[in-house]
């Protein structure tokens, strides 16, 4: 695959077309890292630096929004965290290992997003995942909001892809007990069973 050389005269125009239509992409995952606005805006600005100064080590035809989550991460580790005290973090791998099928996984997938990622559950779903371990709330946002595959996931954090995949199936179980109270709330029996109302009930 043939890496981009930095010395052709359409460089710029390049980097917008290929790196710039995934900022909002980024931000979000850089919000959800830091919980600062300003620190998000900064680490973008970092990222896009990176980016473009380094710009003849990414192979054109390659997944550029995956290369910039990379870039992005690697910063957060390397810059964001000298300036503050580093997030609550649970060594989540080597505790109480999940042993699961991959049907399991997929109908754990299935359940978060036809369940939870919906416009129904608003804001519930952003609070619980703020309550996550950074470790988890990182894998379901870069797997089920921003869609990797476990591939691209396992490149970005720099994990085995049978890491991601136990650690993925910890953190949707994790997020739906932190969202049990508001799904009881809103009359669901469970997530992985059909919708119950209350009117269904009476």
């Amino acid at each position: 695959m043939a890496k981009f050389q930095t010395d052709t005269p359409h460089k710029l125009e390049f980097f917008k077309n290929e790196f710039m239509p995934h900022i909002e992409a980024l931000k979000t995952f850089a919000f959800h890292l830091t919980y600062n606005e300003a620190d998000a805006d900064d680490l973008i600005q970092e990222t896009y630096m990176k980016a473009f100064k380094f710009m003849d080590k990414y192979e054109k035809g390659t997944n550029a929004k995956a290369w910039l989550f990379k870039i992005l991460k690697n910063a957060y580790i390397n810059e964001y965290r000298k300036k503050v005290k580093s997030p609550q973090k649970v060594d989540v791998d080597d505790v109480g290992l999940v042993k699961t099928t991959e049907n399991q996984n997929e109908r754990l997938k299935a359940d978060l997003r036809d369940d939870i990622y919906t416009n129904e559950l608003g804001d519930e779903v952003t609070k619980a995942l703020d309550k996550l371990p950074e470790d988890f709330r990182t894998v379901i946002l870069l797997c089920d909001i921003e869609g990797f595959s476990y591939e691209e996931m396992s490149k970005i954090i720099d994990i085995p892809v049978g890491t991601i995949r136990s650690r993925l199936f910890r953190a949707r179980n994790a997020l739906k007990e932190l969202l049990k109270p508001y799904a009881e709330k809103m009359g669901y029996e469970d997530f992985r069973g059909r919708r119950r109302s209350r009117n269904e009930e009476e």
